[in-house]
């Protein structure tokens, strides 16, 4: 005859798990073990911890990886929680077996340290302290345990880097986007040629679906209107489209189902591959990236003399008005102003002028 389990433990599909009143708090939480042993040893920890915490107030020890896994499972609705998960998986090894209350800007140092020397840029070795400070932050204020006490006492002031390493936007001249937009594949150069002329962003490209299309009989045209889940800032995208970018919606027009731009029947996931790097590299424009196209618009337009408004509007910037209720005559400004950069060769726009710093002669 086997020896008699501790009361307050119940296996559930071979799972030890804990069903017990301590001092009138009742604790239900599965203990992980398939052993009775180790199920035992871990109720009898948990009673010690919420027996401390009733009595002195004295919370449990949780280690960062507890918090990480919390943070992740309650954020799924998280646009960015695919790269919250990456952050938390390369501070793991640094903060994982941590106590809670030793994860501080000091700690975190050897994680600094570390994706510096692999030449990690500041901006985004912040993004990751940022999502350690949120963890800390909801630890110290939301997250509430069975006895009524958050899992931090107070949260530690986890201050981002300056940022002294940003690479600096690089938008193009007329010159340089022939010679680049020459060297990329079709299917790349009318991605290209389509986001310097709407300034969209690169997935905003990549996931652009027919459905978004918006008739404008009034104005024989049509508009695209990006749902706020696929946009970075949260908001509707309406994309305008001017000359040069409804004709490269035409031209895709009934070559898929779904999606605007494919290539070999199948939607790109990105822009920034082999192709574009290859053809950058021949251009002689190794330093130009994908996200450039977006700042040669809105230089543009600058150039162009178009107001800031517009602008915002134009690029998708966040501006606090409801971009998806415009009237005809607002799209047609709109339309106007996006038309004042549909190229060099159209000579109804002055030519962008860009400064660039020129190695002193050896005179």
């Amino acid at each position: 005859m086997g020896r008699r389990k501790t009361p307050g433990l119940t296996d559930r599909g071979g799972i030890w798990h804990i069903d017990k009143k301590i001092r009138g708090q009742r604790l239900c939480e599965s203990t992980g073990e398939r052993s009775l042993e180790k199920a035992e040893e871990y109720l009898a920890k948990r009673i010690e911890e919420t027996r401390k915490a009733l009595i002195y107030g004295e919370r449990p020890r949780r280690n960062f990886r507890q918090a990480a896994t919390r943070y992740l499972t309650e954020n799924q609705h998280k646009r960015s929680i695919g790269d919250d998960a990456l952050h938390l998986k390369q501070l793991d090894p640094f903060l994982g077996d941590l106590d809670l209350r030793s994860v501080h800007i000091g700690t975190l140092q050897p994680f600094i340290e570390m994706r510096r020397k692999a030449g990690i840029k500041t901006k985004s070795i912040n993004l990751a302290l940022g999502v350690v400070r949120r963890i800390l932050n909801v630890a110290a204020s939301e997250w509430l345990d069975d006895t009524g006490l958050t899992w931090l006492e107070h949260s530690p002031k986890i201050k981002l880097l300056k940022v002294t390493d940003a690479r600096k936007p690089y938008p193009l001249s007329w010159d340089e986007q022939t010679r680049l937009f020459k060297e990329l594949p079709d299917h790349l150069a009318r991605m290209a040629l389509f986001k310097v002329n709407t300034g969209c962003r690169e997935q905003e490209v990549c996931s652009l679906r027919w459905e978004w299309e918006i008739e404008v009989p009034e104005l024989d045209t049509s508009v695209f209107l990006i749902p706020e889940e696929r946009v970075k800032n949260g908001e509707e995208r309406l994309v305008v489209l001017n000359k040069v970018a409804k004709s490269i919606v035409e031209s895709a027009r009934g070559k898929s189902r779904f999606h605007v731009f494919t290539y070999c029947g199948r939607r790109l996931t990105k822009m920034n591959n082999s192709g574009w790097q290859t053809a950058r590299r021949k251009a002689g424009l190794s330093q130009v990236r994908v996200h450039d196209l977006k700042h040669t618009f809105g230089r543009r337009l600058r150039a162009a003399g178009v107001s800031f408004e517009d602008r915002q509007d134009l690029l998708g910037h966040r501006s606090g008005r409801i971009t998806s209720h415009y009237s005809a005559a607002e799209l047609g400004n709109l339309i106007e102003a996006a038309n004042q950069v549909v190229g060099e060769g159209s000579r109804k726009s002055p030519a962008l002028v860009v400064l660039k710093k020129k190695a002193a002669s050896a005179e």
